[in-house]
């Protein structure tokens, strides 16, 4: 809760939660001095928010008696909508390193309607997920994440600093093109001035981030998902691979996700461009995807496909007996 708007609304929320609370309290809980507290109390006052300063030495700020802000109007798919995106946005990481899912949800809750509010609350306590909860340790921070959205947005080279995979420190100056999320993850990607070329970084691998005056131009039909997609699926495969898939490219783009490879429509289907660690994994999805294809390279995916159909065509003769 680093910005002032957001300790202004942090005040609110102990006067809400607390009958009285010294000026002393306030600034210990938000981390201010009490010369702030008293220009956030005056903030909200002229929102229109009758908070109450009593001197003294019993003194302190607290909410006119009575006061309630007025209940979040929210329709029940909406409400529904809201709480499914925050729970989701939690499980799939899909978030900074804050933890601020629990709290919003609480503020959600506080403010809609009782009934309403307990069929949701129903709703989060009986919910399960079969994806595997995202790993806190890659949340960027919520800072890095706002500049370099803002920076994205108009068009201002950055500079910041870099951790790699390997922890070896760098500094960048990066033209970023656009903010991509992608397997767990947050990535920035855009023109690298040390290595003049496009480059895509980590979020939870920056430190520090400023925003410069130079400015930048994205090129034409830049797609930042398509270049991180790219860039992560060029990291060093044993096989380089190519097959053409007998099927429309809408029909590819659903069974085939932009992380397995890329895929190219042409006259007689569509291309899928990849690389592969392993060749009998690549000839196990190829077999999964139940349509026709011919190999194009390497020519060993051809000797693994066949001993994929060999295996399957074993399984198939056994019997229980």
């Amino acid at each position: 809760m680093s910005h002032p708007a957001g300790r202004v609304l942090g005040l609110l929320e102990l006067l809400q939660s607390h009958h009285r609370l010294t000026g002393v309290e306030l600034a210990a809980r938000l981390g201010v001095d009490e010369r702030t507290v008293r220009r956030y109390a005056t903030t909200l006052a002229e929102l229109g928010i009758p908070v109450t300063a009593d001197r003294g030495r019993y003194g302190g700020y607290r909410l006119r008696p009575g006061y309630k802000l007025p209940p979040l109007m929210l329709t029940d798919d909406e409400a529904v909508a809201v709480l499914l995106g925050l729970v989701a946005a939690e499980r799939l990481g899909l978030g900074t390193e804050e933890p601020a899912t629990a709290t919003a949800l609480a503020k959600i809750r506080r403010v809609l309607p009782p009934a309403l509010a307990d069929r949701l609350a129903a709703v989060q306590e009986h919910l399960g997920f079969t994806l595997r909860r995202a790993d806190p340790a890659v949340r960027p921070a919520t800072g890095t994440l706002l500049t370099l959205a803002a920076a994205a947005r108009q068009r201002r080279r950055v500079r910041l600093d870099y951790r790699s995979f390997a922890g070896a420190a760098s500094r960048r100056r990066l033209d970023p093109y656009g903010l991509v999320f992608h397997a767990g993850r947050w990535y920035v990607t855009g023109h690298d001035h040390l290595r003049g070329e496009v480059r895509t970084f980590r979020l939870d691998r920056i430190g520090e981030v400023v925003t410069e005056a130079e400015t930048f131009e994205v090129p034409a039909g830049f797609d930042p998902v398509a270049q991180v997609t790219r860039s992560l699926a060029g990291v060093p495969y044993a096989h380089d691979v190519e097959v053409l898939l007998e099927t429309d490219p809408d029909t590819a783009r659903r069974r085939i996700p932009p992380s397995v490879g890329e895929l190219t429509p042409t006259a007689d289907g569509v291309l899928l461009r990849t690389r592969a660690e392993r060749l009998d994994g690549m000839a196990q999805l190829l077999a999964g995807l139940g349509w026709p294809f011919t190999v194009l390279r390497p020519d060993a995916l051809r000797d693994a496909v066949a001993e994929h159909a060999r295996r399957l065509a074993d399984w198939a003769g056994r019997s229980a007996g």
